[in-house]
């Protein structure tokens, strides 16, 4: 396991001068300063190689639990979904067991730094402040903003929100981050937890929900009464695995299990099995990312 400064400052502190890392034993010394520095928000980054995760037997990888079709609870209480499909096929090829991990939009990141999981793969948006704190692998999916709200009083446009109208947002999404910089009049209403936003729509506390175009898709598809009335707002992005910043061994092995199952089309077999029902075969071209390869 790879140590960090954190553990290196409060071994300090307490008068420790060995630590052990990496199956070497390392003297520190470091002065206040840098303990301070060190005992800092998102200074604590741990991770594990592709071989210490092998060696202990299980995997962590974090997913939602609320979020059908991509990662959820099913009725016999086992994770389900498209990443958690990819997830399966993980721990297959590296021989593992995996342990998931139910995460929320906004602690993704920092279930990466602190070491609680190996992998994100709870439908992870990549972003480049993102990718200034995490490492992402090749993606497997296309996705965009969307908007939904009632069909009775359809939103088309951004422009048409009123000063006292909200929008209901999860946090830590790009969602919420593209409407508070490119509409910062715009009020937001934020959730941690998808369950809790969905509910809030439902019971009509704003008056649109703006999320990933897969997510309010479904929702429109699956709850009679909802339209989309703006299928892409913003720029294309993609989905993609996330490991902690710095673990190459982890990354590198991730790449390459992408390019080799796209070789049998893994992750249109992963959408048929996971995401059909929901989208039909119509979205699948569109929403499928092959071997890494964005068309």
């Amino acid at each position: 396991m790879k140590k960090n400064l954190l553990t290196i400052a409060l071994s300090t502190v307490l008068g420790a001068a060995a630590l052990t890392g990496c199956g070497s034993t390392n003297t520190a010394s470091i002065d206040e300063a840098e303990v301070a520095k060190a005992a800092s928000p998102g200074s604590l980054v741990v991770y594990r190689t592709v071989d210490e995760i092998k060696e202990s037997g299980t995997i962590n990888i974090g997913v939602f639990s609320d979020k059908s079709p991509f990662g959820y609870v099913d009725e016999n209480g086992n994770y389900a979904g498209y990443d958690v499909y990819f997830a399966e096929r993980i721990g297959a090829d590296l021989g593992v067991k995996i342990n998931y991990v139910s995460t929320e939009a906004a602690n993704r990141i920092e279930y990466l730094q602190t070491g609680k999981v190996d992998i994100i793969l709870a439908n992870f948006t990549v972003t480049d402040e993102r990718a200034q704190e995490v490492d992402f692998a090749l993606p497997y999916m296309n996705v965009a903003l969307g908007v939904v709200s009632p069909s009775d009083a359809v939103l088309t446009s951004l422009e048409d929100v009123q000063a006292q109208d909200q929008i209901i947002v999860i946090s830590g999404t790009t969602a919420e981050t593209y409407l508070e910089k490119n509409y910062p009049d715009i009020k937001l209403q934020k959730y941690d937890a998808y369950a809790e936003a969905k509910t809030a729509f439902e019971n009509g506390n704003a008056i649109a929900w703006a999320n990933d175009n897969t997510e309010v898709i479904a929702f429109a598809i699956e709850n009679e009464g909802f339209t989309v009335g703006i299928p892409s707002l913003g720029d294309a992005d993609t989905i993609a695995p996330a490991v902690t910043k710095g673990n190459e061994s982890l990354l590198n092995w991730l790449n390459d299990e992408i390019v080799a199952i796209g070789e049998e089309n893994f992750f249109h077999a992963d959408y048929e099995a996971t995401l059909l029902d929901t989208y039909g075969a119509d979205y699948e071209n569109t929403l499928v990312v092959e071997g890494g390869k964005v068309q």
